[in-house]
């Protein structure tokens, strides 16, 4: 009871800093409209032309005050983006979705490759209809990729049950190999499951993430799917502990002594990967995995897995729980809550150092899928 208490204890702390950090970081999306775009360097009207650089796009942009994001953990990416190019690190907060940039209140929007992207471009169900009017600016390119979905669990229970965190990444990545392999077969599938959104765009998101999960930040193909490369976690690190504003000196003193040590384990993903699909007597066969967000092709290896049995092959019976509203997975799983989570790495990094103890055992997104996306004249 007491050990529960102090989880809860530290749970409320966490999420009062993250608070703290998140309000410090960007204005108020009510904040008045400033004028549309005036002409940049390659530009010939009220937005941008094809030959427009990275460059003058976000110091025209930052210079309004019209860049934006959610400020849910990938506004890391942005801060360091404006930093790149001398900008201040301030932006929009941006609604959960492309109003903002459809009314030209935000002239440089935060958007998932996936996700608002794709309604961005096309006209299916919620769709703006932009189709190739607009142009993007991608993380992985200006070299200021965070990695984002990731597995995880408390240490505590990856060493207490070693044989079921095998077998549960063997399956999953099973899974995750089966929908690449099929992405419309798999959208399908999430669909089934419960999907927030059209079949359409599931079909839309399922093509993307294929990309997300074989490709890695300097566009090579990938199929070593969880893979959980050095290099890309090391930078999306090292930009953690530059843009995170932590208000507890001791968290914030933690996040700055931070190695990959402290967020991630190779082992049980190599072992489980060897194994063939064999292990020893599983340690707990009734597992649960908490999601990021509502049913979506996000997140379509595990329903792949979960349909296509491969957790019972396993032996594993796996309960998916869907995230979305006040569901915080780092939280979820720290409390005991659920055994798994998929959470981005620069929650997971907040999170450990404001006293969680969580290990990352497999990174499924080998790169960024966040872009700016902006309006073509």
């Amino acid at each position: 009871m007491k050990k529960r208490i102090a989880k809860l204890l530290a749970v409320i702390m966490i999420i009062a800093m993250v608070s703290t950090s998140l309000a410090a970081c960007g204005k108020s999306a009510d904040t008045p409209a400033s004028t549309p775009a005036a002409s940049t360097p390659g530009s010939t009207g009220k937005y941008y032309d094809k030959s427009t650089s990275a460059e003058s796009i976000v110091k025209d942009a930052a210079s309004k005050g019209k860049v934006g994001n959610w400020g849910l953990g990938n506004e890391y990416e942005v801060q360091a983006l404006l930093a790149k190019y001398g900008q201040p690190i301030t932006f929009l907060s941006q609604a959960f979705d492309m109003d903002g940039f459809d009314n030209d209140t935000i002239l440089l929007a935060s958007a998932m490759t996936y996700n608002e992207l794709g309604l961005v471009k096309n006209s299916y169900e919620g769709g703006y209809k932009y189709g190739d009017k607009v142009g993007i600016i991608d993380m992985n390119d200006e070299g200021v990729a965070m990695l984002e979905d990731n597995i995880f669990c408390t240490r505590e229970f990856a060493e207490k049950n070693p044989n079921t965190v095998k077998a549960f990444l063997y399956a999953s990545m099973k899974g995750w190999e089966d929908a690449c392999n099929n992405p419309e077969e798999a959208a399908k599938i999430v669909f089934e499951y419960g999907s927030s959104v059209s079949s359409e765009h599931q079909a839309y998101m399922a093509s993307e993430v294929k990309k997300l999960v074989e490709t890695d930040t300097s566009g090579a193909s990938v199929k070593d799917y969880g893979n959980m490369d050095d290099k890309a976690l090391q930078q999306t690190l090292d930009l953690a502990k530059k843009y995170i504003q932590l208000s507890d000196p001791a968290a914030a003193s933690k996040l700055q002594s931070m190695t990959l040590d402290d967020i991630r384990d190779v082992s049980y993903l190599k072992e489980a990967m060897a194994s063939g699909g064999k292990f020893g007597d599983l340690e707990k066969t009734s597992v649960s995995i908490q999601l990021k967000w509502l049913p979506q092709a996000q997140f379509m290896g595990y329903y792949v897995a979960l349909k296509k049995g491969y957790y019972k092959d396993v032996g594993l019976d796996v309960t998916i729980i869907p995230g979305g509203g006040d569901i915080g997975e780092t939280t979820a799983v720290y409390t005991g809550q659920v055994d798994f989570g998929v959470t981005w790495v620069s929650n997971l990094i907040a999170a450990n150092a404001g006293g969680m103890d969580l290990l990352e055992i497999a990174q499924v997104y080998q790169r960024s899928g966040l872009v700016l996306v902006y309006k073509l004249n």
